[in-house]
Parts: structure tokens; sequence; C-alpha cells
């Protein structure tokens, strides 16, 4: 059976069914049907403002749907918050990171999940710095992230190596679908094949993993499926094998080139035109 034939018949691990959102008198999403299985990378594409991080903020927890099922395994889940996502083992790696530049590696991996253990006298509570070091080597060295050191400030690395360590920041809560906001943004060609080479390990670990990006050449280079969305609904998803850079950009389009849509007002209503802007 081919990895395509698999997918096809497997239980994805994050499916939305039907998803519509509006913000106002302007419609956002449009009957949305989208999934991503374990081991599969799929890539989510668009025009500025076609619905891209109204879906992912969805999938997230930050936007509730009017309408529309969020099904994690195969069972529908009622989600109220980022929370709930985020206990199902989905994960965001949004593009301004939100790392911890004064910190080093360790402390932003752990930051807000810190280990604690008890002191001596084992009623004064301390942080487990042995433990988290432990983790983090472990986790690094399972993905195959290379740094300077466990101690070392993230504000001195690399953009690579910081989108490396993001990236890996969202693992530690057990994570099984991680989704990445424009992860090569902003990175030279070397710090791109870095971050690029991740998201192949995550998928030969078993996650499933969506792309966020306007870069076809990365997601060419990288995604199982492309997912279109235009003017807030969807407008095809291509298997990578059997479709051109020409055809996605078509969809993405519609053979009128790029436009302002209604869909970009919603994501401008939503957020002070940072989204529609994007």
């Amino acid at each position: 059976m081919s990895d395509m034939t698999a997918t096809a018949t497997s239980t994805p691990l994050l499916e939305l069914r039907g998803v519509s959102k509006s913000f106002g008198a302007v419609q956002a999403l449009t009957g949305v049907d989208f999934d991503v299985h374990a081991g599969e990378v799929v890539g989510l594409v668009g025009d500025n403002g076609a619905g891209k991080s109204t879906l992912v903020k969805v999938m997230s927890g930050i936007h509730l749907p009017d309408d529309g099922a969020y099904v994690f395994e195969g069972e529908e889940r009622r989600i109220g918050g980022p929370n709930d996502p985020a206990a199902l083992g989905v994960a965001t790696v949004y593009q301004d990171l939100a790392l911890c530049d004064n910190l080093d590696v360790v402390a932003n991996l752990f930051i807000g999940r810190e280990e604690i253990s008890r002191g001596p006298a084992r009623f004064v509570h301390e942080l487990d710095e042995p433990e988290m070091e432990k983790r983090a080597a472990e986790l690094l060295r399972t993905f195959s992230i290379n740094i300077p050191s466990l101690r070392a400030e993230v504000g001195m690395m690399s953009g690579g190596q910081r989108q490396s360590i993001a990236i890996a920041r969202s693992l530690v809560g057990d994570a099984k679908v991680v989704l990445l906001d424009e992860p090569t943004a902003a990175l030279g060609v070397a710090q791109t094949a870095q971050v690029l080479a991740l998201v192949k390990r995550l998928r030969e670990q078993g996650l499933g993993v969506v792309v966020i990006s306007h870069n076809l050449s990365d997601i060419f280079e990288v995604v199982d499926r492309i997912f279109v969305l235009r003017l807030g609904t969807k407008a095809g998803t291509f298997a990578v094998g059997d479709t051109t850079p020409e055809e996605v950009v078509g969809a993405i389009t519609g053979g009128r080139g790029t436009v302002r849509t209604q869909a970009a007002a919603a994501e401008a209503q939503a957020s002070g035109g940072e989204e529609a802007a994007r």
C-alpha cells in the first residue's frame, strides 16, 4: 500500500469538518474540511487573507468556529479555548516564536512546564535543573537538533537554531500534531534547509505536521499534500507528486492573480489587519 493510499484509508489525527467562521458580517471560512494524518506533512497555502491564519487559529482553539466539528483521533471534541487542543496534543509554533532571548535553551524548552523537585527538607520545592537538562538533551538528540550548548542564551543563536528550539519546545508536552506558521520566513538558505530537515524528522517520528507558508519551493520540498484556501473556502488539495507549482498557483489565485478577498477583510477585522497583511 502506498503512503498516499494509507493516508486516504487511515483515521486522521486532526480533522475539521464543515468549519465556518465569521467576524461580524464578513465570512472568513465557509464549510472547510481539513485533515492531517500521523506521519504526514500538509502544506496550507493561499493568497493573503485567504483564511489560513483563521483556520490555524481554529485548530489551535484561539478562534471558536460558528459551525462545524473538531475531530481528534476519530472522536468529535468540544473545544472551548486554546487549552483544549493543547491537552489533546496540538501544538502551535507561531512566526514570532515567543522565545525568551535572555534565557538558555533548557529554560526556554520548559518555560511554563518546569520540572519541580523537593528540597532537602522535603517541603521546599525547587526547580529540578538536572532532570530538565537531561530531558532537553534527549529531545534534541531524538530530532537531531544541533546547538552550541544547552546553557547558551537563545538570543545569541542563528535564526535556524531559534526556529528549531521553538519547534522542540512544542514537543515537550507530548505533541501529536504540530502547526508551523511560516517556519522559514526571513531565514537564509542554510538555515531554511536546517528547519526543513527538522520538519521531515517530525514526520519520521510519526507526528502530523501542518506547514503554513508563502514559499512554494519550501512547500514542495517538505510536504506530502498541499491544501489550498481561496476566499475562505477549500480550493483544492494536491498530492505533491501529482501536481506542479503552476497548478497550485492557479488554485490559489483562481487564475485571476492576487486579489483582496472578503476573508482578508475578516482577518483584518479580527486582528487589526495583522493577519490580512501576511
